[in-house]
């Protein structure tokens, strides 16, 4: 690399004249703000430039996009240029987004009869916890909206869907007031009007041991225990009459007995009056009383097997 002199500068001011020593050739560089900035040994400056030049955008453009909410990788891509060239002007507006994120979540909530007592960050943890969800597990982040006021959003998903909650945080005494922009950050302000939902879990199989005899047979042995448990959960899930008792399900099907046949059923036929004009000398011959009607047989409910009730099966054969 050949060393230059400066021996001059244009008329206009616009260049600056060099010369080779060796060689007495002349060179001339364009007087502008990165010769500047060279010459006063401003870096900062001169990266600064050479993101203008490769940019198409400008620093602070690059620093609002930042702070209206924009990633570095959107600003990076809208811009032309790598992530890394983004980063060193978006690194002080990250902080100061963060920094909005932990004043807003120390600000309370307003409610529909006035600020809450407790912060942001309480509010939607006690939503969280009675959506079923973790808290830990929720995204928290802050940018400046339009109207030059910060917005706080809660990310989090279930599933497949990602759930938003938004707030407008208003710097005050006591830390400030956040008011809620959407359904989802007004149910979260107001977390005692949330139902818990319930979650479902797994229920486990009980292990089946297999035993092989001396003569090749497989022997089964279940575990009663674990069976009994099953049959008592499932006991504890039944609904509760109006009494407080919980019916029991013995495998089998009630029907009523028609009390009716039998009560009005006599247990001995009325015998017939004896007839008067008949002869006394005449044989006497029994009289036709009238038939016995034919009692009702009642089915007698099954009462079920030990073995049964402990499996669950069903004695009448609807099993």
């Amino acid at each position: 690399m050949r060393e230059l002199r400066v021996v001059g500068v244009e008329t206009d001011g616009s260049h600056v004249i060099c010369q080779d020593p060796q060689s007495g050739e002349k060179f001339r560089i364009a007087s502008d703000e990165r010769l500047r900035a060279a010459a006063r040994g401003d870096i900062s400056r001169l990266g600064q430039i050479e993101i203008e030049m490769e940019s198409a955008l400008r620093p602070r453009e690059i620093q609002a996009r930042i702070r209206a909410g924009a990633t570095v990788a959107e600003v990076a891509a809208a811009a032309g240029v790598g992530v890394d060239k983004i980063e060193r002007f978006a690194h002080p507006v990250l902080l100061e987004r963060s920094r909005a994120t932990e004043l807003a979540g120390a600000a309370h909530p307003i409610r529909h009869d006035g600020p809450a007592v407790a912060t942001l960050v309480e509010s939607v943890t006690e939503g969280l916890l009675a959506y079923g969800q973790n808290p830990n597990d929720a995204d928290w982040d802050a940018w400046k909206g339009d109207d030059g006021y910060w917005v706080v959003q809660v990310a989090w998903s279930v599933g497949r869907t990602d759930n938003l909650a938004h707030w407008r945080y208003q710097p005050g005494s006591h830390g400030g007031s956040v008011d809620p922009l959407d359904d989802l950050a007004d149910e979260l302000t107001h977390p005692e009007t949330i139902a818990p939902r319930r979650r479902l879990t797994p229920v486990a199989t009980p292990e089946v041991a297999v035993e092989t005899t001396p003569d090749g047979r497989e022997e089964v042995t279940i575990d009663a225990n674990s069976i009994i448990g099953a049959q008592r959960a499932r006991h504890d899930r039944r609904p509760v009459d109006e009494d407080g008792t919980v019916p029991f399900d013995f495998g089998f099907d009630d029907q009523p007995t028609d009390s009716g046949d039998t009560a009005d059923t006599p247990d001995e036929p009325t015998p017939a009056p004896a007839d008067d004009t008949a002869s006394d000398d005449a044989p006497s011959a029994p009289a036709a009383g009238p038939e016995r009607p034919r009692r009702k047989k009642t089915r007698k409910p099954a009462v079920p097997a030990w073995e049964d009730v402990l499996l669950g099966v069903r004695s009448n054969g609807n099993s």
